[in-house]
């Protein structure tokens, strides 16, 4: 999962700074989703994949298909 988040924050040219301010949060609490060293609160998760137009399964590697959930 953590290289994912790292992927699809790269993909999108942001740094860490930039996604931890659109979550509220430090940079330094962002960076520990990436490594893995922290669980994801599911409610950060929901936000990381509407702002990436992307699943929940993709972050978690679930699935590798990028598409998002129909509604």
């Amino acid at each position: 999962m953590n290289n994912r988040l790292r992927d699809l924050r790269e993909d999108a040219d942001l740094n860490q700074t930039q996604i931890a301010q659109y979550l509220g949060m430090s940079q330094t609490g962002y960076s520990k989703y990436e490594t893995g060293e922290n669980d994801i609160p599911t409610q950060v998760l929901i936000k990381l994949a509407k702002y990436y137009k992307t699943s929940i399964d993709y972050i978690l590697c679930v699935s590798n298909d990028k598409s998002p959930y129909k509604k």
